[in-house]
């Protein structure tokens, strides 16, 4: 659902301009004093507000909550407007979030050179069918999920991916080739999805790599990060010495880590690490 949609206006912008700049509150400061005829403000199923518009000469402008706290000035400025209020689930409206800046990237963001082999989609079906077997449509996260083959297996296999990145090329090709589905995907520095996110069930890190001593402190964020977030975790890298590195970096947070070899794959997820929570 678009979320001019869901505010009941025929067209919106957002006064972020990017999913990444959704923590900045420098935008809630700047609705506070955001000129205005009209005013709505969203609040999700608890009544806690999700985003504020304002309507001037021109059309409707937004700001969203969804990754911040707003601030008395704004409400208090939608107060004075004497605006309506609109209410909607918080999931559905960061789906409708997600899509509004997915659909930006694939209008602004020339999308890379394909760079998915074929016969990864088959490789990483039976990765994940061997360790959870099919979903039954439960999140799960897909870090770091370049042009977007990881997802569509999840989707494939019956999992509801939520997939980000912080390569807008690469994301621009997996939503031209819809691999990525616009309402699921987010562009944002994979180090602090903390940020962006709430903890989900699973997620997968697909061809995580080449780690090195010259690249692991970045790795080793990403994969703690993504450890942070999910109860089970699937990882896959190229080496053996990859993969002992994320076995470390994963009992050091006192999560239980299994690696075994995928002798169908020589090159991309030849080693996999399925870790949960102890």
């Amino acid at each position: 659902m678009r979320a001019a949609d869901i505010l009941g206006v025929d067209t919106l912008r957002f006064i972020e301009p990017s999913f990444a700049e959704l923590t900045d509150s420098a935008f809630t400061s700047m609705l506070a004093e955001f000129p205005g005829d009209d005013a709505r403000l969203l609040i999700d199923e608890h009544e806690d507000p999700l985003a504020l518009a304002f309507h001037d000469s021109s059309g409707w402008t937004a700001g969203t909550f969804l990754c911040r706290k707003p601030t008395a000035a704004a409400i208090e400025r939608f107060e004075n407007v004497n605006g309506d209020i609109y209410q909607e689930e918080r999931a559905v409206w960061a789906s409708a979030v997600r899509e509004y800046y997915s659909l930006l990237i694939t209008h602004e963001i020339r999308p890379s050179v394909e760079d998915l082999n074929p016969v990864r989609k088959a490789i990483l079906e039976e990765v994940i069918l061997g360790v959870w077997g099919r979903g039954t449509g439960g999140t799960c996260l897909d870090f770091c999920c370049g042009s977007g083959v990881g997802s569509q297996v999840l989707r494939t296999l019956g999992y509801a991916p939520l997939s980000c990145d912080n390569d807008a090329s690469l994301l621009s090709l997996g939503l031209s080739t819809q691999r990525l589905m616009p309402e699921e995907t987010m562009c944002i520095d994979a180090t602090i999805a903390a940020e962006y996110l709430d903890p989900v069930p699973k997620g997968i890190g697909i061809m995580m790599g080449d780690i090195n001593s010259f690249t692991q402190d970045l790795w080793q964020q990403l994969a703690t990060e993504l450890f942070a977030l999910t109860d089970e975790t699937l990882i896959t890298v190229g080496k053996q010495a990859e993969a002992d590195r994320i076995r470390t970096w994963g009992e050091a947070m006192e999560r239980t880590v299994e690696v075994r070899e995928n002798p169908h794959d020589p090159t991309y997820d030849r080693w996999v690490c399925m870790s949960r929570r102890s």
